[in-house]
Parts: C-alpha cells; structure tokens; sequence
C-alpha cells in the first residue's frame, strides 16, 4: 500500500525534527531539575522523564530501525520532503530553536535563575540549586551535541546512549562534584560549621562506581 506524500512527508518532518526536539526536552529537563532542589533529582520524576525523551528523539532512527528488526513494517525514512509547505514548518521550527530559544530565551532564563540564588542566599537558603540549574540551561545545546557523539547507530543506540550519559556523570561530573564539595567542608571548617556531611558527599561522590559494581557483584 503506498501512503499518500503528504504523509510521508509529515513522517520526515518527524524524524528531521528529532534533533530540535531533543533541545527542548533537556530545556524542559533544566527547568524541572529546579523544582526538584537543582542539586537532586527525584526518581521517576519530571527531570528524569524529559532526559529519557530528549534520548529518544536523538536514537528515534535507531529505534525505528529495531521495530524494522522485529517484524513491524515501517515507510523508508530517507529522502527529501518534497510539500514546500511541509518543508516550511520544518525551516521555521528549526529557526525557532536555534535563533529564539538557544539564542536568546535560554540565556535569559538561566540570568533569572542566577537572581533566585542571589535570593536563595539573602534569604540564608542555599543557591547552589539556582546555580546548578542555570549552568545546565547554558549547556543545553553543547549537551545535545555530546550525547549526538554517544549514538552507537546500533539497533540499541538509546541504551547505549543511557549508559554513555551513566559513564560520563561518574567518571566526569562526579569526581569534579566531590572536589567542590571538599571546598565546601574546608570553608565550613575555617568558619566552625558543620563540614563532615560535605566530607562524606564528597567520598560517596568518589565511590559511586565502585559501589555500583559492588551492586553487580554481589547480585551475580
């Protein structure tokens, strides 16, 4: 049976428009990581939702690619989109990701983030979560490009793509997290506050990999 073009575009559209897509999710991603604190993450909550789906419209190929692989009959994704009216959504939507919403809205969204820890902290409240939240909102678009050089273009991209994210944040962010932390016990030292919970952050920081091998150990 042959779908009619207009259909075929619009499933192009979808699949050129995985890229975008994916900005505004880890966008949607920053802005709840601030409702749930901005230096944790509630579990199955929204922060970890919008991750996963900026994953899947980065690996969408990839998946359509193992549905292929299970049986189920899908339209060719390749080609150009020949309705110029289609071809016209997909210009203004990329432009409107690249020119209003990298460019000009995310900036402008992590300033007033950099206010609420400068509010946070005038009202003797922490303004790491503000902090954190507007740095991961100015990384919106490098982030996007990193996690595009984790797609293994295997059948299994997606998970790949999760364990590379997994990878990164143990063997980068982690131990860069336990060296802040460190700083922070130091200056609560000098200051007669209490250091050791930053201390202990700071190990725990350092041993997340091991433990989590301990995990697979001990479950084998």
């Amino acid at each position: 049976m042959t779908l009619p073009q207009i259909i075929v575009d619009l499933m192009k559209l979808l699949f050129d428009l995985a890229v975008p897509a994916a900005i505004c999710a880890l966008v949607l991603a920053g802005i709840a990581l601030r409702r749930e604190s901005g230096i944790n993450f509630v579990s199955g909550g929204t922060f970890s939702k919008w991750v996963l789906w900026s994953v899947v419209f980065l690996t969408l190929p990839q998946i359509v690619s193992w549905l292929a692989a299970q049986g189920i009959v899908l339209p060719p994704q390749g080609g150009n989109i020949s309705s110029a009216w289609v071809n016209g959504i997909e210009d203004s939507v990329n432009n409107f990701v690249t020119d209003v919403l990298v460019a000009r809205m995310v900036p402008v969204l992590a300033a007033f983030f950099v206010l609420k820890s400068a509010l946070d902290a005038a009202q003797g409240r922490t303004p790491l979560g503000s902090i954190v939240t507007a740095v991961f909102l100015l990384a919106t678009s490098s982030t996007v490009q990193l996690m595009q050089t984790w797609n293994s273009g295997t059948t299994f991209a997606m998970t790949d793509m999760l364990g590379s994210i997994w990878n990164f944040l143990a063997g980068t962010i982690l131990p860069e997290a336990a060296g802040l932390a460190i700083v922070g016990a130091i200056l609560n030292y000098a200051r007669n506050r209490p250091f050791m919970p930053l201390v202990g952050s700071g190990l725990a920081f350092l041993s997340v990999s091991a433990l989590w091998r301990l995990v697979q150990v001990m479950e084998a």
